[in-house]
């Protein structure tokens, strides 16, 4: 699992000072770009040095309470590894309370637009290392 903690800055909420939902999913897109990078394979290097790409095909969340101004969010990231796609499994809790849950479905894709293709196996074996067991 990767962990990281989003401080909810004032300019992330809406009037009233809870956190605004484009501000939560750009959190989460930079969650899995700080853990794409941790491991090596910053998503700005695949397409132009690794010739293929993970773009994302679906995702969904579950919000369960708010979050607001000032809040120190514990954002975790689990993927599950299939063998053309990666799905990053997120939580995010403020102090012990889930705030909401959801996932990233990436699929891993040819530059191009080609087809799906199969993970590449250095890839494959980085991303497991933070899979639950």
């Amino acid at each position: 699992m990767f962990e990281r903690i989003w401080t909810v800055r004032f300019s992330d909420t809406d009037p009233f000072g809870i956190a605004h939902y484009p501000r939560i999913v750009d959190a989460l897109h930079e969650t899995s770009d700080m853990f794409m990078q941790e491991i090596g394979y910053p998503f700005w290097e695949l397409s132009q040095e690794h010739d293929f790409g993970l773009p994302l095909v679906e995702m969904n969340f579950e919000f369960r309470n708010p979050i607001n101004a000032g809040d120190d969010v514990r954002v975790t990231l689990t993927p599950d590894v299939g063998s053309r796609s990666v799905r990053f499994n997120y939580e995010a809790y403020v102090d012990d309370t889930l705030a909401f849950e959801g996932y990233e479905q990436r699929v891993c894709a040819e530059v191009g637009g080609g087809s799906a293709i199969e993970l590449p196996e250095d890839l494959r074996e980085s991303l497991l290392e933070y899979a639950d067991d």
